[in-house]
Parts: structure tokens; C-alpha cells; sequence
């Protein structure tokens, strides 16, 4: 689990410092503010590597550069340190785990297993990406290589990137089947399955069936031969409308079946390789979500979080869940109202003032509509309407309020204004009950 990130003179902002939750974090804000930032250095915090290129520090500050934090260690309460500066030689972070490095291995509390000094987390992480692709890392599946002296170094399979064409279609890597990919392993759980719980493919006939929205679920069907030049089989899903192959899905569904098959294959991946390396499954779990809205309708917008929450829930007995999610979406927090752990869960929120980027941690409200959240501070707009209907509306309080100085043109005159309001609002729209009423006390018909 992460506890804390701190960021100094790397990133858009100045300095940023961050206290996540132990359950569920919510980070919201303007487009280019941080947001997916804090996600790829929580990644990065966690297993110590990076998604892609080493985020760099800001222009004339690589000396002064800083990434530090805390997390918890898996199965116990203890809480790990690390701190870390640019390293303008070798471009990259130097020490990233602030432990003492002269130590080539860590006993994992209740195990007979090591892990080696540098290893940060001893937690699966999961990094979902609005691009359909996937970051994994699993510290059961982590092997090491040996090196002059005392070091030992990770090999590449500590960490597992998928783009969307090798999680569906097999991730090779050095000559080795990494992962199957989506459409074999599917087909292949199907296939084998005789009813065990504890089959894959119950797993994620469990995980489909809560991360689909409950008016449209998503069902395994038969799989089909589909393709003359291609002899797999491929899955199908049944929908309340008929039968499809999950290649002909809608861009949303292939988000949802994507993400609930990475949710099955990682913890049946992490539960076979504990007990083949001789370790106990981990009992914590983190999940790096950005904007899980995307390609998403409102009422599965509504719907994806809490879903989420409980199938990481369900995974394993016991298991305790970490989630730090960006979104722009007034849904999705509506959707957590009743859901909030206030002893848990935060909420942050990234603005600019004055051209400085300022974060803040807001207080979880109850608004009850989503369209509440949208004039929240989590999203800041004044109004929830098209900005024309904004400029109006603002334009005729002024006008009421007898603030004739913050009129302008074309917006400055009863009439211009009346007819402004006309044309962007519906004749039921509720503020026209009381511009009328003012209009007939001013002179106007």
C-alpha cells in the first residue's frame, strides 16, 4: 500500500505531497494539472520501474529534484521509507528505495522466502491505462539475476506491459510465452473448466458478471470459429439482445472484458506462482485506474468504481484492496457516495491559481445528482449548462443584482439578454420563472 508521495521540483506543480487512504483515493481535476502524473510515479513508488521513459525533473532543477514517500510492507504494518534525486549522469533516480543497499535480501515476515533489497512492493500492482493498455507487477514472479559482489538485479519479468493487441492475442517476451493473451487463455479456462470455484474461469465469469452493468451483463457464450485464415476459437459474449464474438464488442465492453480478464489472469498468475516459489498469496492488492469512464455510458460510468471495489474484494480471503483513480467524470463520484469509508477513502483535487498548481484534499458531500458535483469544487464550473447558457444566466444575475460594471456587450441590455436566454434555454428551463418575473417588473413583455 502507498501512505504518502511527495514531489519536489518534478512534475507541473512546484512541490506536491499526497496522503493516500488505505482503501480508496479519488484524484480529480483540469486537464494537464498532474493527475496522470501522480499515477505514474505512485507506479513507479511501488515497484521501481517505470512504465515507459523516467518522468525528469523541471528545467534548472535536476539537482534539487526529489522523490520520496511511504509505503507498507505486504502481510504486516510495518512502513517503508524510501527517498530518491535525478541522477543528471546516469538520467534516471538514484537509491529509489532509501533502504541500505549493501543488504542483498529481505526475510518476507511468515515465509521462508527473501526478496532482494531493492524490491519495493511485495504487493501485486495493477496500472489501467485510458489507452486500453496495461501495466502489471507481481512480486511472486519476480526472478533475479546474479552480478559481481554482493548485488543480485531483477530480470525483465518483473514487470509486465500489454498493449491492447498482445493482451488479447499472447505477450511473448526473450523467446517465452509471457502471457497467452485474452482470447486463448479464455477459450482454454472455458474448455477445461468442471465447475471448480476456484477455476480461472469462474473467477472471471464472477469478475465479468460485476463489472458489467446489471441491465446489460455479459455472459460467456459458445466459443466460434470465426476466421478462415485464423484456426482458434474465439470467445463470445452473451448480451440480452443475442450472441456475440467479444472481438465485435463495442469499444466500452472490450474496456470492461479487458480489464476483468488482467483481474482474473494476475491473481490466478500470483496465487500459482506463491505456491510453486513456496510464498503465501498477498493480502493487499493495488490498483492504478486512469479515467475509468472512458468509452463508457453514463450508467456504467456509475456503475465501474463500486464494482471494482468489490471484485478486488473478492479475490481473495481477507484481501485488502488499494485504488488511486483519476477521472473527469461527475458520475463516477456520484456513484461512491454511499460508498465512501471516510476513515479510508480521499478525495483530492488539482487547480490552478494564479498560475501556480495547488492541491487539495476535499471533504467527501453527499450531493445526491451528479450535476451537483459538476458545480463542486472538484470540478469548479459555475453552472451545469452548454458555457453560452453560463455567460446568460451569469449575465442576467448581474443584471438583477444591479451590477450594471460586470456587463458587457453584446450581453449588457434587458433586451439583449432576453433574447440571449430565448435561444439557449428551453421555455421550461427554471431560471426563465424568474428572469420573466423580473423582466415584467423592469419594463419588459
Amino acid at each position: 500500500m502507498l501512505r504518502t508521495l511527495q514531489m519536489n521540483h518534478v512534475g507541473p506543480a512546484e512541490t506536491l505531497e499526497l496522503e493516500f487512504g488505505e482503501r480508496l483515493n479519488v484524484l480529480t481535476g483540469d486537464n494537464g494539472l498532474g493527475k496522470s502524473f501522480v499515477l505514474e510515479v505512485a507506479w513507479w513508488a511501488l515497484t521501481g520501474t517505470w512504465v515507459d521513459r523516467p518522468m525528469l525533473p523541471q528545467r534548472g532543477h535536476e539537482a534539487s529534484a526529489i522523490l520520496s514517500g511511504q509505503t507498507n510492507a505486504a502481510n504486516q504494518d510495518d512502513i517503508d521509507k524510501f527517498s530518491s534525486r535525478f541522477d543528471r549522469v546516469a538520467q534516471d533516480w538514484t537509491d529509489p528505495f532509501g533502504r541500505d543497499m549493501s543488504v542483498s535480501y529481505y526475510r518476507i515476515e511468515n515465509t521462508d522466502h527473501d526478496v532482494p533489497g531493492w524490491l519495493m512492493s511485495t504487493v501485486p500492482v495493477l496500472y489501467v491505462r485510458p489507452d486500453g493498455m496495461f501495466s502489471l507487477w507481481d512480486p511472486a514472479r519476480v526472478q533475479v539475476a546474479e552480478l559481481p559482489g554482493k548485488f543480485r538485479a531483477p530480470l525483465e519479468t518483473s514487470a509486465i506491459h500489454f498493449t491492447p493487441e498482445n493482451l488479447w492475442n499472447s505477450l511473448e517476451r526473450d523467446g517465452k510465452t509471457i502471457c497467452n493473451g485474452l482470447i486463448q487463455d479464455w477459450v482454454t479456462w472455458q474448455l477445461e473448466s468442471q465447475g471448480e470455484d476456484a477455476h480461472p474461469f469462474n473467477l472471471l465469469k464472477r469478475v465479468l458478471a460485476r463489472l458489467s452493468h446489471p441491465d446489460e451483463p455479459m455472459k460467456p457464450g459458445k466459443p466460434l470459429k470465426l476466421y478462415l485464415d485464423d484456426a482458434r476459437k474465439f470467445p463470445t459474449i452473451e448480451l440480452p439482445y443475442g450472441s456475440i464474438p467479444i472481438v465485435h464488442a463495442s469499444a466500452g465492453m472490450k474496456r470492461i472484458l479487458g480489464l476483468a480478464y488482467l483481474l482474473t489472469w494476475m491473481w490466478t498468475e500470483h496465487v500459482q506462482a506463491a505456491q510453486m516459489t513456496g510464498r503465501k498469496p498477498a493480502e493487499r492488492v493495488v490498483v492504478l485506474v486512469e479515467e475509468p469512464e472512458v468509452h463508457l455510458h453514463p450508467k456504467w460510468q456509475r456503475h465501474i468504481v463500486p464494482a471494482l471495489l468489490d471484485v478486488l474484494n473478492g479475490l481473495g480471503d481477507g484481501i485488502q484492496p488499494q485504488i488511486i483513480v483519476t477521472t473527469h467524470a461527475p458520475l463516477v463520484l456520484a456513484s461512491l457516495e454511499t460508498h465512501v469509508d471516510r476513515e479510508k477513502d480521499r478525495l483530492f483535487n488539482f487547480e490552478l491559481r494564479e498560475g501556480k498548481i495547488t492541491l487539495d484534499e476535499l471533504p467527501w458531500v453527499k450531493y445526491g445528482d451528479a450535476s451537483a458535483w459538476l458545480t463542486s469544487e472538484a470540478f469548479d464550473l459555475s453552472r451545469s449548462t452548454s458555457s453560452e447558457a453560463e455567460k446568460a444566466i451569469n449575465a442576467a444575475y448581474d443584471l438583477m443584482a444591479g451590477k450594471l460594471e460586470k456587463l458587457h456587450a453584446p450581453l449588457n441590455t434587458l433586451e439583449s439578454i432576453d433574447l440571449e436566454l430565448r435561444r439557449v434555454l428551453d421555455g421550461s428551463h427554471s431560471f426563465l420563472i424568474r428572469w420573466q418575473f423580473y423582466r415584467e417588473q423592469h419594463g419588459g413583455s
